[in-house]
């Protein structure tokens, strides 16, 4: 018996604005680190100068608000490009973050056959299921105008609904692992 795999990389369509987001990002993070630098070197300065007056916390301060600005902005700007990742596998689906191509968070792994429900998001049955009460939604997809799926499923009493946007050929690969009777058509 052959293995079913494939593996599908969920981009934005349009990446202008998240390209010029991660070059605004990378412009600040060297504003604030060079900002904290020139903070740094002049608290000597300020401290021989003024002693531990009004002036040092000032200096202080900066150098704390300026560098910790930095520190964060390092951390998280890698998540400004950001990807989803669904490897399906014999009936298993694995989801994955991917942040700049370079930074692997992994999401999940879903068994098709526990599914109670999956269908389009345009199709009736999403806002029947969607408008549940208690119900906890995971958006795993990056274009709002993309055919998206859903799963609804049950876990330790809690009910959860996941959306992603796979490809034609990974809905095929999806649709033919289902159970019978999971497939919301309306």
């Amino acid at each position: 018996m052959m293995d079913q795999f494939m593996e599908q990389v969920v981009t934005k369509r349009n990446q202008t604005v998240q390209n010029i987001t991660y070059i605004v990002a990378w412009i600040s993070l060297i504003l604030m680190g060079a900002m904290a630098f020139l903070q740094f070197t002049s608290i000597t300065a300020v401290l021989s100068q003024y002693g531990f007056g009004v002036e040092f916390f000032i200096t202080l301060g900066q150098l704390v608000v300026f560098g910790g600005l930095a520190v964060v902005i390092y951390l998280y700007k890698d998540r400004v490009k950001l990807e989803y990742e669904y490897t399906f596998t014999n009936g298993q689906l694995d989801f994955a973050q991917v942040f700049n191509n370079r930074k692997r968070k992994n999401l999940g792994t879903m068994n098709i056959k526990n599914l109670e429900a999956c269908g389009l998001v345009a199709s009736g049955s999403f806002n029947r299921y969607i408008n549940m009460q208690g119900i906890k939604r995971t958006n795993w997809f990056l274009n709002r105008e993309a055919e998206l799926l859903y799963f609804f499923y049950q876990k330790n009493g809690e009910k959860h609904i996941i959306i992603i946007e796979p490809n034609e050929e990974m809905l095929g690969m999806i649709k033919r692992s289902l159970p019978q009777g999971v497939w919301q058509n309306n």
